[in-house]
């Protein structure tokens, strides 16, 4: 009896500690797991949208630049899609060592009960007479002796019971972890089966991407002067809009002096009225104190008594103007933000950084801010001032904050550019086939303002966004959302 009170502790512990290492791992592994999930999602949409572009570019009769980018860009997502499929491999490899490791202790803990529970059968039959029974109760001391043995019966029934019970427990979840052995191991296989897949595929784009790099080398002299053309547009383009901001800048810089100029003359004109008034107070304080005095004299006169000097009235004193209130220091000296209104916009502009909405509905960066290589000719580099989106042809282009319209105008080789004033920040929007707004509108966040233009040659449209902050360039990329 002894020896059965000191073992069942132990037992329930070896009977417990597998469902609590498995719901360790598990909790561990579920973030990963459901990280792993949303980027298999995420690249496979990449590799999807890199399919459609594919498909439209492949419309034109000849290779071009974006059948290029759209091979690059789905051989970039499908390797980055095979390292996911290996990640997720990795987990299901150890899901099965675990599943088999718990198969090991599930089966080792089974036969430990079932040798316990053979020896507790085996001394309740030769204890099973009723005799042997009420004979320990009664051989007790005391009368709490004997509750205490007749409770202990009792607990050993009901321990009895319980293994019953947990014998049949443990073969349950030993069967289903050998379930579940088995449906990892056909899980696996199937990932790595997707995974040769992906990886054949991977080897058909990279043939195909390099037979188009191949025939892009050879119309070299017709890239490099697509290059010269395009960089002499963006030229024209930045000079525009670098005029554009600096006649924003001198117009407020002019309207904030005409300003401080009407304040001043009012401020001159306020005390150059004061300084009469008080003037003329003083005149008919003056006046009055003359007519007192020769009132005063004429009736000394009468009543033959000196007349009194009067005296010199004390010139009045002129009041100091009242020193105005001090005005919180402003953020910034920017006259682009001198008014309230310009200001508050400047600073919600800056409060969504990261946040601001794609120019258009569908569509993906097909240049990226700043210098980089060329994707044919890597030895040129090649200047942006801001990002281009492929998206459809004719496809709505929005404004991504409200604003005011600057400026619209048609750029020989860039369509139409839209210009729109957010505080001390601008967004130009260059490359549009047709323009729905016209200079001095407001517009909000989303409103359409035009259509992309569209690429004859690619079969796709276009769209170029760029971003001021006055007259320094921002990379776009870090104020839209992610897609």
């Amino acid at each position: 009896m002894l020896y059965l009170k000191k073992i069942i502790p132990f037992i329930l512990m070896l009977w417990l500690m597998p469902a609590m290492l498995v719901a360790q791992n598990n909790g561990q592994q579920q973030q990963s797991r459901e990280e792993l999930e949303r980027r298999k999602r995420e690249l496979q949409k990449e590799i999807d949208d890199a399919n459609e572009q594919l498909k439209e570019t492949k419309k034109s009769t000849k290779e071009s630049l974006g059948q290029l980018r759209a091979l690059r860009d789905k051989i970039s997502a499908r390797s980055r899609l095979i390292n996911n499929i290996n990640e997720e491999i990795n987990f299901i490899n150890g899901d099965i060592n675990s599943a088999y490791r718990d198969v090991k202790t599930l089966q080792k803990d089974l036969d430990t009960l079932k040798a316990q529970y053979a020896l507790l059968v085996v001394y309740a039959y030769k204890n099973r007479s009723s005799y042997d029974m009420l004979n320990f109760v009664f051989s007790a001391q005391s009368f709490n002796d004997a509750v205490k043995r007749f409770q202990y019966l009792k607990q050993y029934r009901e321990y009895r019971r319980r293994q019953a019970d947990n014998i049949v427990s443990t073969q349950e979840q030993l069967n289903k972890k050998i379930q579940s052995l088995e449906s990892q191991r056909v899980k696996r296989s199937d990932a790595l089966k997707t995974e040769q897949d992906e990886r054949n595929t991977l080897e058909v784009d990279k043939k195909e991407k390099d037979e188009v790099l191949s025939k892009l080398k050879g119309r070299e002299k017709e890239l490099v002067a697509d290059i010269n053309q395009r960089n002499k547009d963006a030229q024209k383009v930045q000079a525009a809009i670098r005029a554009v901001i600096r006649k924003e800048i001198e117009d407020a810089r002019r309207k904030a002096i005409e300003e401080e100029t009407a304040r001043r003359k009012a401020a001159e004109e306020k005390r150059r009225k004061e300084e009469e008034a008080r003037r003329a107070a003083a005149l008919a304080a003056a006046e009055k104190a003359k007519a007192a005095a020769a009132a005063a004299a004429n009736n000394n006169t009468a009543n033959n008594t000196p007349t009194p000097v009067p005296e010199k009235p004390a010139p009045a004193k002129t009041p100091e103007p009242a020193p105005e209130p001090e005005k919180p220091a402003a953020r910034t000296e920017n006259v682009l933000e001198a008014t309230p209104e310009a200001l508050a916009l400047s600073e919600s502009f800056e409060a969504n950084r990261g946040k601001l909405p794609w120019p258009v509905d569908a569509g993906n960066i097909i240049e990226h801010f700043g210098i980089h290589q060329h994707a044919v000719m890597e030895h040129i580099q090649v200047p942006s001032d801001g990002i281009v989106i492929a998206t459809n042809k004719g496809g709505a282009v929005k404004s991504i904050f409200d604003g005011e319209v600057k400026s619209v105008v048609v750029m020989p080789g860039s369509g139409y550019v839209i210009i729109i004033r957010h505080g001390q920040y601008f967004t130009t929007y260059v490359r549009l086939q047709t323009t729905r707004v016209k200079k001095g509108d407001f517009v909000k966040t989303g409103q359409v303002i035009g259509t992309a233009s569209t690429n004859d040659i690619e079969n796709t449209g276009e769209v170029e966004l760029q971003i001021w902050k006055g007259v320094t360039k921002q990379n776009p990329e870090q104020w839209i959302r992610r897609r």
